[in-house]
């Protein structure tokens, strides 16, 4: 059995209290390790001994900085393996789907150094005649906590801490009580000066602390929305600057002119269930054009009988939900909209035998009021519903108090310049997924606050300051 510890100061730390969290299987339903529960007095640790280190890890020149986060790409992706099996171990990824979105946090990391190099720390502003010099310096605000989700643990921390440590902040990082020992390894294997980076473990006995400590400057938090307003409304009291990135409920359109209609429905099948439908931005509200729609759901429910459930952690299809309660709520959104009349045409059955598995399930025919269309699933199922024309398929994307992401597919010029109309942070045009490094977005609504992505996330880790320099 796995016993972990605080990671402070580079060594590992018992906690100042004794309850612990079980970490379990989602594959057997059998405990796997335990860890802190936390306490106060934890997160003072952490906090404290990133507040020490931070004075230093500021004052190296970025130079140093971009080389330490270099280091730190290159031995992540040499370890890629051994933090996919762990991924897998505790929140049930398949380890080559793992390793897959992995290989996409260590380009992000790289990415983030190059944007770092470019990014204005120092800035001259002043005006053309002016008697005086203008310079904004954007400075680091301090320390950063850094509370990631259970469903992408390695990929979320990576995304984040490149450019947070290249502008100089340090670090407490608050994994998911459900997935906390592939972030302990990757902070393990991270060759940073002590206290750069800390890891504090537990659940709300150790989040609610850290939020709330007046030594934390920014707060970067991954997760649900009742877990989000509560830290958004903790962090406010402070009036310490939060990101939050909370639920979404994404909608896809597929127009009746995209030009392989079989191709769109595989694309679609793969953002509706691959990592089990477990993704903040997957396609949970699929609308079709009328002319087509009968041909592409028969295509999604082929495609979705390639998704079938994994006989373990190296499989390609679909691997279990995080746990139980996960699973319920799968189940109880697909019950709801059948008891209002849907249909669902493949799946849609809880299956005999251990582990937390839900199977590729298409719905047709979803009451509006059904809960599928109007909360967060989280799961490997794809509701399909129909449209007439573009303007009202953008209406009911807009249905929703979310606005994370929404995806369409279409080869018409007039569907093009309606997609700006979508309430979405990010919109991805005949692909899923992808875009440039630079890219930058805010959630819509119940989505979450702070913009992040590129140069904003460069932008909420410092704080501009004005030195006006008399000639």
């Amino acid at each position: 059995m796995l016993e972990l510890k605080h990671i402070i100061d580079g060594t590992s730390v018992a906690s100042a209290h004794p309850s612990t969290c079980d970490v379990v299987s989602p594959y057997t339903g059998q405990v796997i390790a335990h860890i802190p529960a936390g306490c106060p007095e934890d997160a003072e640790a952490a906090v404290a001994s990133s507040k020490a280190a931070q004075p230093a890890w500021a004052a190296l020149d970025l130079v140093h900085r971009t080389e330490y986060l270099a280091a730190c790409a290159d031995v992540v992706e040499r370890n890629v393996r051994e933090l996919a099996e762990l991924e897998s171990a505790e929140m049930g990824k398949p380890i080559p789907l793992a390793e897959q979105f992995m290989a996409g946090g260590v380009g992000a990391l790289r990415a983030s150094i190059e944007l770092a190099r470019t990014y204005p720390f120092v800035a001259d502003v002043s005006a053309s005649g002016e008697p005086s010099r203008t310079m904004v310096l954007r400075q680091p605000v301090g320390v950063v906590a850094l509370i990631v989700p259970w469903n992408f643990t390695v990929t979320s921390v990576l995304a984040v801490l490149g450019p947070v440590l290249l502008a100089g902040n340090t670090v407490v990082v608050k994994p998911s009580e459900k997935s906390p020992m592939s972030a302990a390894r990757l902070v393990e294997l991270l060759d940073l000066p002590p206290g750069v980076v800390n890891v504090l473990h537990g659940d709300r006995r150790a989040g609610q602390p850290l939020v709330e400590n007046e030594a934390v400057d920014l707060v970067h938090f991954t997760g649900s929305v009742a877990a989000g307003r509560s830290v958004g409304e903790a962090a406010a009291r402070r009036l310490t600057r939060s990101i939050l990135e909370l639920g979404g409920n994404d909608p896809v359109i597929v127009g009746a002119d995209v030009h392989d209609v079989a191709a769109t429905a595989r694309a679609v099948a793969f953002s509706s269930f691959v990592n089990s439908g477990q993704i903040c931005t997957s396609s949970e509200r699929i609308y079709v054009h009328r002319s087509i729609a009968e041909e592409f759901t028969r295509s999604l429910v082929a495609e979705a009988a390639a998704f079938s459930m994994v006989e373990g952690p190296e499989g390609s299809g679909l691997g279990p939900m995080v746990d139980e309660q996960q699973r319920q709520t799968v189940h109880g959104h697909v019950t709801d909209a059948v008891a209002l009349g849907a249909t669902a045409l493949c799946g849609g059955e809880l299956p005999d035998g251990p582990g937390y598995f839900y199977p590729a399930t298409v719905l047709v025919d979803l009451a509006p009021e059904s809960l599928i269309l109007k909360e967060e699933t989280f799961g490997p199922v794809a509701p399909v519903m129909v449209f007439d024309t573009f303007e009202e398929a953008v209406a009911l994307a807009n249905g929703t108090s979310f606005g994370l992401a929404a995806t369409v597919y279409t080869s018409a010029e007039a569907d093009l310049r309606h997609c700006s109309e979508i309430r979405a942070a990010i919109v991805w045009v005949n692909e899923w997924q992808g875009g440039g490094v630079g890219m930058e977005y805010e959630p819509w609504g119940e989505s979450g606050s702070g913009a992040t992505g590129g140069s904003a996330l460069f932008d909420a880790a410092t704080r501009p300051m004005s030195m006006v320099i008399s000639t």
